[in-house]
């Protein structure tokens, strides 16, 4: 019985460990990947090589334009505000400056401010 078991548990990994393989080289001939180098890695290293040709291909479709950190920007929560160490002068794109009033506002919205205070004065 401990026999047909082992045998059904590998030809059960080898008949997944062949799905991957061939869906690498269905695929590589959709997208612009060397199908030799992907389905020698995925061969050689059966799950973790498939996750490498998966993350891989997800960089294929990057589009700079819907990324929030393209430009160099950090994402701070607003609680953590007044923790957020940089400023414009530092070199940090899209960080915050601290206005007289305490909050923080990028540079622009900082000139307006304190010109909309000289203006009601």
């Amino acid at each position: 019985m401990s026999s047909l078991l082992l045998f059904a548990v590998g030809f059960v990994s080898l008949c997944i460990h062949a799905g991957l393989v061939g869906f690498v080289y269905y695929d590589t001939g959709e997208v612009a990947l060397e199908r030799r180098r992907w389905l020698l890695l995925v061969g050689l290293i059966p799950i973790f090589g498939f996750f490498m040709y998966l993350f891989e291909r997800s960089e294929l479709d990057y589009d700079p334009s819907t990324d929030p950190y393209a430009g160099g920007g950090y994402n701070v929560h607003p609680s953590r505000a007044d923790d957020f160490p940089f400023s414009r002068s530092d070199g940090q794109e899209g960080a915050r400056e601290a206005s007289p009033d305490g909050v923080r506002r990028t540079e622009t919205e900082n000139r307006t401010a304190t010109d909309d205070e000289e203006r009601t004065q």
